[in-house]
């Protein structure tokens, strides 16, 4: 599965492309504003609560998968076709992007790629910027579903005890209990492992190489032929992870409703600590 574009193959051949930018942050509302004042030639601009989620609920979690139906009305909205390559961005090393791109690839769409490296990496490479809205022509791309594995809250919690590998791809002291700035509970899922998706990024915001990254995640006790499933606060950030993990060649399974799901249900036993 080819995961990443670099910025210096895109230049020059942005109209080649349908270019989504994904510019959203936890706690953050001004994406688009973020966009109008400056994105990559032709880029449409995706807003993720609204377009790559369904409403948030307790039982469901916070950023619930769309259905295909309105993911594929979405989609044609953004200019995509059948045969398009997609490249997706943001500003955030691919933390947002990523889920554009696990979404329209659980879609069925093959030809999509993050930008690695995002709008820093546009620019640094002599790239220009567009200010304003682009409004493509509707595409006619049909998705399927089904393109990519996920996994329910009770398949996710049975995966340690199994013999696999259950990733959380928050931050540290999130997994670890020690703060919860957005859910009911801090803590994390009993067996769960600690990988904080930010360590898939070297300082300027593009992915670790292939050799780094397989280092990582062989230290978290994932290898070829692992059982994998990943989970975060809503299903965002764990799709880098997913992303993360397909570049260099291991199959994971996203938990979509995440921790926003698994702490809302008192039911559910959480872990602290280390």
């Amino acid at each position: 599965m080819t995961v990443l574009t670099a910025a210096e193959q895109l230049l020059g051949r942005t109209a080649d492309v349908v270019l989504l930018d994904v510019r959203w942050a936890l706690g953050r509302s001004d994406g688009r504003d973020q966009y109008l004042a400056g994105h990559l030639p032709g880029a449409v601009f995706v807003d993720l609560p609204t377009e790559l989620a369904e409403g948030a609920s307790p039982a469901a979690g916070r950023h619930p998968l769309p259905s295909v139906q309105r993911l594929q009305a979405a989609a044609r909205r953004w200019g995509i076709s059948a045969g398009s390559r997609v490249v997706v961005y943001d500003a955030t090393g691919g933390l947002a992007a990523a889920r554009a791109w696990w979404l329209l690839r659980w879609g069925g769409l093959a030809e999509v790629t993050i930008l690695d490296g995002g709008l820093a990496a546009w620019t640094a490479a002599g790239g220009e910027l567009h200010r304003g809205d682009v409004v493509r022509d509707p595409g006619d791309v049909r998705l399927t579903g089904g393109g990519m594995p996920v996994l329910t809250a009770d398949e996710a919690a049975a995966l340690p005890m199994a013999g696999g590998v259950l990733l959380d791809a928050r931050a540290g002291e999130r997994y670890r209990g020690d703060v919860e700035p957005v859910d009911p509970r801090a803590g994390h899922v009993p067996g769960a492992v600690s990988a904080p998706t930010t360590e898939n990024l070297d300082p300027d915001g593009t992915f670790a190489t292939a050799a780094v990254l397989t280092d990582r995640f062989a230290a978290l006790g994932v290898r070829p032929g692992t059982t994998v499933g990943v989970y975060c606060g809503s299903g965002v950030t764990a799709a880098h992870q997913v992303a993360a993990l397909a570049e260099v060649g291991i199959e994971a399974a996203l938990w979509p409703g995440s921790w926003s799901q698994w702490s809302n249900d008192p039911d559910r036993p959480v872990a602290t600590g280390p």
